[in-house]
């Protein structure tokens, strides 16, 4: 909201431009709260492991054990990802 009233992200152009950093700094912030906003409603606990796909349940399970946050594997669900730099 900042940057749209700041003039800096006013166009699809510049939004663009932008995207990227914005989206990194949210998804470093969501990783450093354990993707607070997620487990609002998806706790590990509330998972039905066995209503899932084998290769979705294992990929989640594995996640689990590592102490992963959810926006380290699920990053552009919610917003389209940025643009690659490569």
């Amino acid at each position: 909201m900042l940057h749209h009233l700041r003039g800096t992200i006013d166009t699809p152009q510049k939004f663009d431009e932008k995207r990227k950093e914005m989206a990194e700094r949210v998804w470093a912030g969501m990783k450093a709260n354990d993707s607070r906003e997620c487990r609002n409603c998806h706790s590990w606990e509330a998972m039905d492991f066995h209503k899932q796909t084998p290769r979705s349940r294992e990929k989640m399970e594995e996640g689990r054990k590592e102490g992963k946050t959810c926006i380290e594997c699920h990053q552009g669900v919610a917003h389209a990802l940025p643009k690659r730099d490569d």
